[in-house]
């Protein structure tokens, strides 16, 4: 298969199945296998004449012309003891130390499976509570989060992909001005994104000026006042410093529960894109968009019915995820499966622009990414509606937002994750970011040295006779092509990176993506 020099590294590294002498006993291309059969054969649970051999090798097609990709743990785990194959799980946590200490333990077993985990903190008492049992006071929820980060910590030694965790506290918890900073000094909570969970209420508040309740999780009982917008500027003013902590609109998240009856979503995966309920789990896989561009009478332009055979492929690869997947506990296998959810998002979006000559964040740009991400989310829904035939709806169905319509398979059909490591397997642009630099270099694991180039600013370079490794170098150096006099003018007004783009072009981007799509977008800006 076509595959990079440095995909083929961090695959050896971190994929490639070894010996107990830690000798690599696999291929490339034996992976790719793997994965495919495993996922295939559970076909045969529906259909016991399906021909799961052409299905396998549709498949194996499919990934290794890097037209889709299914999350890490799938490439890692498919068809092997573990058979773990879930990037995001969310676990609940209860205010007893009993509950917190089992949540570690569960949460310590997803990350040794290479999954990540999200928690909502919002149900621990506040630092300072009367725990009633001991006569004590409670050491609220940031000391607990430290507790789990040392876990995590302790763990990942032995994994194949560094525990990740989201950790989540509601704007109106007690201690919430201790959690905004809980991650001022880098070295703290490393195993953390942290993200505040606000409510439509606090941000009328914070608009207007004005004050707003705290509450007691354990009694309900309002225990302080605090004024929304200097909490609002606090959060501001951290993830202007660090990137810490991430906001979470808990309300917005709910209006698009697909199961209300089933209680109130209230967390995420790590990179916030999947919200989940408690003790569910989602398998995610990405469409590789700068594999979908054709020539057309008027030059580029993208291949949609192409692009709509991968959509239909991978959600039924992703539904059979769902099948052949062996959960790290029993309450995980039962909730993931009353729902179903998949998510199916992109990446490539930054190069699939380079090569039709539009500039990121322009409105064309917009315009295309709307257009590509209904056209995704309407044929998956298809393809859904179609398994739920032949397979039945999923089993809460009957008492989802969807129980008037046609039933459907999957509770949720398409994310945008962030895609780092997929993308440079894939060697294309990471989820529906910008471009970040056009050459940089990626530490993998054990601070081995990646030079990264952009694959479509090598080849335009190259056409016009101007590429050497002294310019990439050069590019390398600055990031972006903005002020290098080799590059001409016109190359310079489509090649913009991260950094070369406003802010609200970013969000432009994310909200065009975010129209049509079941779960989040993640997105940097």
């Amino acid at each position: 298969m076509n595959i990079s020099d440095n995909a083929r590294v961090v695959l050896e590294k971190r994929y490639l199945t070894r010996d107990e002498h830690n000798n690599v006993i696999e291929t490339v291309e034996q992976l790719f296998e793997r994965v495919a059969s495993t996922v295939a054969g559970a076909d045969l649970a529906y259909d016991p004449k399906a021909d799961v051999r052409a299905l396998s090798a549709a498949f194996y097609d499919m990934m290794t012309d890097l037209d889709f990709l299914p999350n890490s743990p799938t490439l890692m785990n498919a068809g092997k003891p573990l058979g773990q194959l879930s990037a995001c799980f969310v676990l609940p946590v209860e205010d007893s130390m009993d509950e917190i200490f089992e949540t570690i333990k569960n949460a310590a077993l997803i990350h040794k499976s290479g999954g990540g985990t999200g928690f909502a903190f919002s149900r621990l008492r506040q630092k300072g509570a009367t725990v009633k049992s001991t006569g004590g006071v409670a050491s609220g929820p940031v000391s607990f989060m430290k507790v789990f980060n040392a876990a995590t910590e302790a763990v990942k030694q032995g994994g194949t992909r560094r525990g990740a965790n989201m950790g989540i506290l509601r704007v109106d918890h007690p201690d919430i001005l201790e959690f905004i900073d809980c991650k001022k000094d880098n070295a703290d909570i490393t195993n953390f994104n942290i993200s505040v969970g606000l409510t439509e209420a606090f941000m009328e508040a914070a608009a207007k000026g004005e004050d707003y309740d705290l509450v007691d999780p354990k009694t309900r009982t309002v225990v302080g006042r605090l004024n929304a917008r200097k909490v609002y500027d606090k959060i501001v003013d951290a993830a202007w410093r660090n990137g810490e902590p991430g906001i979470i609109f808990l309300d917005r998240l709910n209006q698009f529960n697909v199961v209300p009856s089933q209680g109130e979503i209230e967390a995420t995966n790590p990179c916030g894109e999947q919200p989940l309920l408690p003790y569910e789990s989602c398998n995610l896989g990405s469409i590789n968009l700068s594999r979908f561009v054709k020539s057309g009478k008027k030059g580029k332009e993208v291949d949609f019915d192409r692009l709509k055979k991968t959509v239909r492929l991978a959600v039924h690869f992703l539904d059979n995820v769902i099948d052949v997947n062996r959960y790290p506990l029993p309450v995980i296998d039962q909730t993931t499966k009353a729902t179903r959810k998949i998510g199916l998002g992109v990446m490539g979006f930054a190069d699939l622009l380079l090569e039709l000559g539009i500039a990121y964040g322009s409105p064309e740009s917009v315009e295309l990414a709307e257009k590509v991400m209904s056209f995704i989310t309407e044929n998956g829904r298809q393809m859904s509606r179609e398994l739920a035939k032949v397979r039945g709806a999923f089993p809460l169905f009957g008492e989802s937002i969807y129980k008037d319509g046609e039933p459907l398979r999957n509770g949720t059909i398409t994310t945008i994750a962030p895609t780092g490591t997929l993308s440079m397997l894939a060697a294309c642009s990471s989820g529906v970011e910008p471009v970040f630099a056009f050459s940089y270099i990626k530490n993998v694991m054990d601070n081995t040295e990646l030079v990264e180039s952009n694959a479509v600013l090598k080849a335009e370079l190259t056409r016009r006779g101007l590429y050497s490794e002294e310019l990439m170098k050069k590019v390398a150096k600055e990031g972006t092509l903005q002020h290098l006099g080799e590059i001409p003018e016109d190359m310079k007004k489509v090649f913009v990176c991260a950094h070369d783009i406003t802010p609200d072009a970013h969000v432009a981007i994310q909200a065009a993506f975010q129209k049509y799509t079941d779960n989040a977008v993640s997105k940097t800006i």
